[in-house]
């Protein structure tokens, strides 16, 4: 059976990662998600003091990308089936998922450098084909070509409710769990709608051939059920 690319784009907490990483094991390819991968870059600046009070310090992030300072990769992960973020050699998957780092994600991937970076590491992850790629502008702007195109949405009402169930289930501690606010979270989701669709490069749409998924009602068996039949019938 001829490998194809798979691109599935969409707002954030729509569940792509999720639907993504099922539907590469089960056609037995590569998954990768784009989304980690800018949400590391987010992480590092962080780290680095690179968010002052007004905005981001963004020569010296440059200057940190151009010295080769941010190495991401993916590594998989046997006890959980799925591939897993590492920054500079350092897991850190968990940590990318805190609501720190989800809200500051959007204005680090707005910079033209920082996506002019990792679409060539994601194109150059795709040459081979064979890959199922998750995020905000790979049917548009990775890859155009892809043979598959899915643009994933649901009511940002529903993706906030997502996203809090799955905080309230990583959180370790009563004081974390405490902590975690909704209104909070709806407004992340709506803030990263608007700065996500707004940016100048590369920004969130739906490519014009791509299959329209809204999951604001089905289940994640129903989602995986119905990306396995479109990829049938796109592969024959």
């Amino acid at each position: 059976m001829k490998k194809i690319i798979i691109a599935i784009d969409g707002h954030s907490s729509c569940g792509k990662s999720t639907m993504a990483k099922q539907l590469a094991k089960e056609i037995g390819y590569v998954y990768v998600d784009t989304g980690a991968m800018y949400r590391a870059v987010t992480l590092f600046a962080l780290r680095n003091g690179l968010f002052p009070d007004d905005g981001i310090k963004e020569e010296e992030l440059k200057a940190a990308i151009e010295a080769g300072k941010i190495e991401i990769s993916f590594r998989f992960n046997s006890e959980t089936g799925r591939p897993d973020t590492y920054l500079n050699g350092e897991k850190v998957e968990d940590e990318i998922r805190q609501m720190e780092v989800s809200n500051r994600v959007s204005p680090i991937a707005a910079l033209p450098f920082v996506r002019t970076l990792l679409t060539e590491q994601q194109q150059a992850m795709g040459r081979e084909k064979g890959i199922v790629m998750d995020g905000r502008d790979i049917g548009t702007a990775v890859f155009p070509q892809a043979e598959m195109k899915v643009f994933v949405t649901a009511t940002a009402r529903v993706r906030a409710q997502r996203r809090y169930d799955e905080l309230m289930k990583k959180a370790k501690t009563q004081a974390e769990r405490n902590a975690l606010n909704f209104e909070e979270i709806l407004k992340n989701v709506k803030e990263r709608d608007y700065i996500d669709s707004h940016r100048e490069v590369a920004p969130l749409r739906q490519a014009e051939d791509a299959l329209v998924l809204d999951n604001s009602n089905m289940t994640r068996e129903e989602q995986s059920a119905w990306l396995l039949k479109r990829y049938k019938e796109i592969v024959g």
